[in-house]
């Protein structure tokens, strides 16, 4: 009796430690579970924490492409404006030289055409060669492949030619009727002023008249004075003062 006494007061005194053990029990439970709560919460916010980072970077990360894309727009819409203007800039040139050239081709015929009738009425100086520079300006006029520019150019550079030879003194040999013989002679000509051929061993002279469109003996007391000129004009002796006959009326050269 005293036995089960026993047993039923420790049986009594251990409900209440077994309680307090499933106590503690369950307050260790809800301490891991609030923990693992806490940790799970953590992880959520760290996730959400990363995603509004790279959230965020995007954003950056677009809005740079944005101002990238305006920019190049605006550097495109920039250089449409400017070929648009360089191309009406462009219509209006074409058509100013469709213009220019309507105008600039006739004058070059017309410029042919006084060069050719100044060359025909002109001293006779060189005449084969300047003759055959005006065909060769009349057969570029034809040629597509050059341009108008640079024919003009050459129609230009004939010019000057021509000018040339009227402030020259200057020798080349040619062959010429002379008192009804063709001869092989040394010429001179001293500007548009004077004209004179010498026979190749130097024993006779001629003087170009213009007014009779002839060559013409030369005196022989001036044989000395033109010799003098053939020797300036080849630099066999300096320059110095000359007597030439004239070939053209000084009335004439005083005009030219």
């Amino acid at each position: 009796m005293n036995a089960v006494k026993r047993f039923g007061a420790a049986t009594l005194l251990s409900l209440p430690l077994f309680a307090q053990a499933t106590e503690l029990d369950k307050a260790a439970a809800i301490e891991t579970q609030t923990v693992e709560a806490a940790a799970v919460s953590q992880q959520r916010i760290d996730v959400s924490d990363e995603q509004a980072q790279f959230t965020k970077a995007e954003i950056e990360k677009l809005q740079r492409e944005i101002e990238n894309l305006t920019l190049y727009r605006n550097h495109l819409k920039s250089l449409v404006e400017n070929q648009e203007q360089e191309q009406a800039s462009l219509s209006q040139q074409l058509t100013d030289i469709a213009q220019t050239r309507q105008g600039i081709v006739p004058l070059m015929y017309r410029m042919i055409d006084d060069l050719e009738v100044w060359v025909s009425q002109d001293l006779p100086i060189k005449p084969e060669q300047r003759q055959s520079r005006v065909d060769g300006l009349k057969t570029l006029m034809t040629r597509a492949d050059v341009a108008d520019a640079e024919k003009f150019r050459r129609i230009l550079e004939a010019y000057q030619i021509e000018l040339d030879y009227g402030a020259k003194l200057g020798t080349y040999q040619d062959t010429l009727s002379l008192d009804g013989v063709d001869r092989e002679v040394d010429v001179l000509h001293l500007g548009r002023l004077s004209l004179v051929a010498r026979s190749l061993n130097g024993d006779a002279f001629w003087f170009y008249d213009q007014s009779t469109a002839k060559w013409l003996p030369v005196d022989k007391r001036a044989y000395e004075a033109i010799q003098q000129a053939f020797d300036v004009a080849n630099k066999k002796q300096p320059p110095t003062l000359m007597a030439l006959p004239l070939s053209i009326s000084v009335a004439k050269g005083a005009a030219q």
